[in-house]
């Protein structure tokens, strides 16, 4: 599919995800639970959100690929796990969209009295037709929403400032933190799309910057958003009104401002409604498509249109999910949908510790969630807390579901595996067992690839073709010249491994080329024509140069021609700037073997 998607759409898609039925409709059920301090608990959701961002950024900018946490949960933890959080994900996704037609729905049938399940049937199908269209236009749609929603909320926020009673915030804590707390989890739903960046990530420009960008300016914004419209309501809407009220910001619009501030904030809602349900459809198609391009779906699932390049088969599956699912009751709605999401952001924050764990060398994502692994790790007993707050009915839902996924691994595994997961590699660094293979680093690779727009230069190839030494023991110059000369002497036909070995100790001599206590470039100049090699060697105990570097760990060999002196002066330049990388030594010492030090230079930040 094509990448379309810039900084200001992945914004947009975000925010508009979250701000729907949970500003427009919840805050009257969340006051029932909370009381007055409602508006902390949504405060509380955005800083629990905000965790979870922060996970999802490193993960989508190391794999910036459809399907968002499926992607990421399959190649950390394996298929099973894969397909379980998908399928998850993707009905969690759908019912959120569910949920904001069902309170278009409502409008449409205040204003004009039709029913409110055949609405919700009509406006789903809309929404898949305008998807169908298009991602660009789907998210010119939603920019054009978006800017519309946040103006009209920052107007009624400074209006209602100015109208607030603080009496009606007493007394402050009537329920007791504790209901604030489970009041959090209760709005979480809320902020259910932070996960929708990463089921389009194979769709954005420049993934390594946007998505980060993106997910923390919208997750901030439409806390800041929540925050400030629910203290408003608080202060201007009498409490016993507000218990059952399911459209609380236009009851307070009215109170702020008449008439003219209801029908904004109706139009307000509108918007909310759209981009929440627009963006669902548009994320959670997504999801299907991964799991088909897996084998753990039927294929013609990823089926894409020729000229849009949309995933037509995918948005009408999603849609079809969607519309069955308006006709669930709104309470359990909610309670599922939310838990969901809940599982979900584990899921995420897992998948971030054995990725990182597993320490693959290809595992290479632009940004770092920050605080590891405390913050992911408080984070998981956060969200397992606000799951055994939902009550039973809603984890059994969600069983229901996981079940659904399991069922659906075990009847198409055989159609396609992904081999060694991360978790492999992790039990694998613990056991010291050999477990895992290189099939998820090449992939990575290959994503790197394509995320960075890297294009192999003359270096590239002569490091994919480079010969490998591993050196265990502690050793001397002269002994390394040896093992040099013994290994490079078949490819060099025209001089003879005495030769070689006497090359390498005069250059050395004439002045030495450890250039730090870590590094070291031996090069020489040999007779003949286009001839540029390396060789690669690892003393993990060091090699002695001289009395000022007597322990060398990283050795690049460089062998050339004459002719070719341009690229021998590109190739040492080119292994200044890798060894620069502040996490050089580290990576250099836990290669697993040969490709992952060739991955050091092939993925490396250098020149080209």
């Amino acid at each position: 599919m094509k990448k379309n998607l810039g900084f200001f759409s992945i914004f947009c898609i975000s925010s508009g995800a979250m701000i729907s039925s949970g500003l427009f409709v919840l805050p009257g059920l969340a006051y029932a639970k909370a009381g007055p301090v409602v508006f902390i608990s949504y405060f509380l959701a955005g800083c629990v959100a905000i965790t979870t961002v922060f996970s999802l950024s490193e993960l989508v900018t190391a794999m910036p690929k459809a399907g968002g946490d499926y992607f990421y949960v399959s190649r950390s933890f394996g298929q099973l796990f894969g397909t379980v959080s998908g399928i998850l994900s993707w009905l969690a996704l759908s019912l959120k969209s569910a949920f904001a037609i069902i309170g278009l729905a409502e409008i449409i049938y205040l204003a004009f009295g039709f029913p409110l399940v055949i609405s919700a049937l009509v406006l789903t199908l809309f929404f898949a037709v305008l998807n169908l269209a298009g991602v660009k236009e789907a998210a010119r749609f939603q920019i054009g929403l978006v800017i519309a929603l946040f103006v009209i909320l920052i107007m009624f926020s400074f209006s209602g400032l100015q109208r607030i009673e603080l009496s009606r915030y007493e007394p402050f804590l009537s329920r007791g933190f504790n209901a604030v707390i489970s009041t959090a989890g209760f709005v979480f739903v809320s902020f259910g799309g932070v996960l929708t960046t990463a089921s389009v990530a194979g769709e954005i420009k420049n993934p390594t910057r946007n998505v980060p960008l993106g997910l923390i300016s919208s997750t901030i914004a439409v806390t800041l958003a929540y925050v400030a419209v629910t203290f408003v309501i608080v202060g201007v809407v009498p409490g016993n009104e507000l218990i059952s009220n399911l459209a609380p910001v236009a009851t307070a619009g009215q109170a702020i401002g008449g008439q003219w501030m209801y029908l904004a904030v109706l139009a307000a809602s509108l918007l909310a409604f759209v981009t929440t349900a627009n963006g669902g459809i548009l994320t959670a198609s997504r999801y299907p498509i991964a799991l088909a391009r897996d084998g753990m779906l039927p294929r013609f699932l990823c089926s894409v249109s020729r000229k849009k390049k949309t995933p037509f088969v995918a948005i009408i599956s999603t849609g079809i999910l969607i519309g069955m699912s308006v006709t669930m009751k709104l309470d359990l709605l909610i309670k599922a949908a939310s838990t969901v999401i809940l599982l979900s952001n584990i899921f995420a924050h897992l998948s971030v510790i054995v990725m990182r764990e597993s320490r693959i060398s290809t595992y290479l994502p632009t940004f770092k969630a920050p605080f590891y692994p405390w913050l992911q790790i408080a984070s998981i007993i956060v969200f397992l807390l606000l799951i055994v707050d939902m009550g039973i009915t809603p984890v059994l839902l969600s069983l229901l579901f996981v079940i659904a996924g399991v069922i659906i691994y075990f009847l198409r595994r055989s159609s396609n595996q992904i081999v060694s997961p991360a978790v492999l590699h992790l039990v694998e660094r613990i056991t010291n067992k050999k477990l895992g293979t290189r099939h998820l680093s090449d992939e990575l690779r290959t994503i790197i690839i394509a995320r960075d727009n890297i294009v192999k230069d003359e270096f590239d190839r002569a490091i994919e073709a480079s010969t490998f030494i591993d050196i265990e023991t502690e050793i001397d110059f002269d002994q390394l010249a040896e093992r040099l000369s013994e290994a490079l002497h078949q490819q060099l036909d025209e001089i003879t491994a005495s030769e070689i070995k006497e090359l390498f100790i005069e250059r050395e001599e004439d002045s030495s080329t450890a250039i730090s206590d870590f590094v070291a470039i031996p090069h020489i100049i040999i007779e003949g024509k286009s001839h540029f090699s390396i060789v690669l060697v690892r003393a993990r105990r060091g090699i002695s140069f001289s009395g000022q570097h007597p322990s060398v760990k990283a050795v690049f060999v460089l062998i050339g021609s004459k002719d070719l002196r341009n690229l021998h002066l590109r190739g040492l330049a080119a292994i200044a700037q890798i060894v620069h990388h502040p996490k050089f030594e580290q990576r250099w010492l836990e290669a697993k073997g040969h490709m992952d030090l060739k991955d050091l230079f092939l993925l490396g930040e250098r020149r080209r």
